[in-house]
């Protein structure tokens, strides 16, 4: 009964992918996250404690029940400007926590507790949507949704209340790739292979290269004009092709989120903090933003001589990117 509540509860917000699991400890992920580690691919926005990765009740001690929402923001837009879709919007990390802040208020009137997440945690969140039924992990090792394929937030609520899980599904089978079958577009998809036949290398995905503070000339050749983020192989998923709109109009993309290139390579502090900033891709900053813009111009042939600040960082990667130039044809 309590999750039919919960479920009605969701519905009358919108969300109608949501899945709950117990809340236990989640051991067969230990030797996976071990091997990141020893392989050394782990990166900066990642928990380095194992233990607090498997065991989310290290949250809430007493937590019965984690319930995992997927949240759709495709608003059937795809200007290709360099910023994937999902920064085109409202920061999701602000919208999402709205949503599942209303989810806890309501558990809390069924007499529970609950605590809300959204990115910044140690929760394997993708895991859980797969365990609660919200949808498949793709050869592009993304959660790819019956509805919205993979243009979906995640969120999660960790609960005290015991509620009917089916917690059927297991790790091993991810790698079956059942869903996907026999396609293998991402792989085909991908600039720099982060995906293949072989492994999963995140570390080199574009989309994790532009949100990096400090990028080697090779990183810079690989940027296919991405300013932030990365929808290559998301493009040309089949499931994606068929994605459902986002019932949520907190999601609509904003219109100064579709301006050309030279727009983002010369803001200034304000047009930063009263626009960018207010989208998903604004928690890195003006200058990592400006620097990939700079790119993309590059590619595109202009003189970034007009570009140049007195912002020390902006100017050494104009130095870099130019200098590519001359003997670069990658940009």
């Amino acid at each position: 009964m309590v999750r039919e509540q919960i479920e009605q509860f969701c519905a009358s917000l919108g969300l109608d992918t949501v899945g709950f699991i117990p809340c236990r400890k989640f051991e067969e992920l230990r030797s996976f996250y071990e091997k990141r580690k020893q392989n050394g691919q782990e990166n900066e926005f990642e928990e380095a404690d194992i233990e607090k990765r498997i065991r989310p009740a290290h949250y809430m001690e007493g937590a019965k029940t984690i319930i995992s929402i997927a949240f759709p923001y495709f608003d059937g837009a795809q200007k290709d400007n360099g910023f994937s879709i999902y920064t085109k919007r409202a920061d999701y990390h602000r919208v999402v926590r709205e949503y599942l802040d209303q989810v806890v208020s309501f558990i809390e009137g069924l007499g529970g507790k609950g605590m809300a997440f959204v990115d910044s945690n140690t929760l394997p969140e993708r895991y859980l949507a797969y365990l609660a039924g919200n949808g498949f992990i793709g050869r592009n090792n993304m959660l790819i949704t019956k509805h919205y394929g993979s243009y979906v937030f995640l969120g999660e609520i960790i609960t005290d209340l015991e509620i009917r899980c089916e917690d059927t599904r297991t790790f091993g089978e991810i790698a079956d790739y059942k869903e996907c079958g026999e396609c293998r577009r991402c792989y085909g998809e991908c600039p720099t292979k982060s995906i293949n036949p072989a492994k999963i290398s995140p570390n080199i995905c574009l989309s994790y290269l532009t949100q990096k503070k400090e990028i080697t000339d090779q990183e810079i050749s690989l940027l296919r004009g991405n300013v932030f983020g990365c929808d290559f192989c998301q493009l040309k998923c089949p499931y994606n092709e068929e994605a459902k709109v986002s019932p949520l109009a907190k999601f609509q993309a904003f219109d100064f989120m579709n301006e050309e290139s030279d727009v983002y390579a010369k803001m200034d502090n304000r047009y930063f903090k009263e626009k960018i900033n207010t989208t998903s891709c604004g928690w890195r900053g003006k200058n990592v933003i400006k620097r990939n813009a700079l790119i993309r111009l590059a590619r595109e042939g202009y003189d970034l001589t007009p570009y140049v600040t007195e912002a020390e960082y902006v100017n050494k990667y104009i130095d870099r990117i130019q200098n590519m130039g001359k003997t670069d044809n990658h940009c």
